[in-house]
């Protein structure tokens, strides 16, 4: 008899985002996982002492992902700061599932903009957007808050189905936006 295969503790996170991504964090129990695995409910139950917490880490490998997707900036954008915008309305295109994990369901951290633009998992995005616009970190973060309340409430009506996603206009929206937030902040510097 074949010795039966290992379910790792990661190949059980990484099935639950799966499940996640194609049908819902709603959708993650032993049931959905153990059949994408194509194992008992034993390894999931094992692994994790409840739903909540493989959910909890599904939402973390989640989070990774959004960063990684936010970060692919072509190396012929002029404008790393619109790219970025743009990748966060594009993932609620193209992983509305996944971006109502992460925005809709509240396994956030954080409790507020402040905890969240203060988080270590935004360090990356804030680093890019800072070396692209030349300004200081809280410069930078004042910035960030004004565009993420644009593409958050964008992405959010295009995750809900509420709104048909056109890029054109959605970069240019942004644009105005993005050139208002960098205005404000120049002008108090005077």
């Amino acid at each position: 008899m074949p010795p039966t295969a290992k379910i790792t503790k990661e190949m059980i996170i990484d099935a639950a985002f799966e499940v996640a991504r194609t049908k819902g964090a709603e959708k993650i129990n032993a049931r959905t996982v153990s059949k994408k695995l194509n194992c008992s409910t034993q390894p999931v139950m094992y692994h994790f002492a409840t739903i909540e917490e493989l959910k909890k880490a599904a939402y973390e490998k989640t989070g990774e992902f959004h960063t990684e997707y936010l970060l692919k900036i072509s190396k012929t954008q002029k404008n790393a700061m619109l790219e970025i915008g743009l990748n966060y309305i594009r993932f609620a295109v193209e992983e509305p599932y996944l971006f109502r994990f992460l925005f809709q369901s509240g396994f956030a951290k954080e409790n507020s903009i402040i905890e969240m633009i203060n988080s270590e998992e935004l360090t990356p995005v804030l680093s890019v957007m800072q070396k692209a616009m030349k300004l200081n970190a809280e410069q930078t973060k004042n910035v960030f808050i004004t565009l993420a309340m644009f593409v958050h409430g964008y992405a959010s009506l295009i995750a809900n189905n509420s709104f048909e996603f056109d890029e054109e206009l959605a970069a240019a929206h942004l644009g105005q936006v993005y050139k208002g937030a960098i205005s404000a902040i120049r002008e108090e510097k005077i």
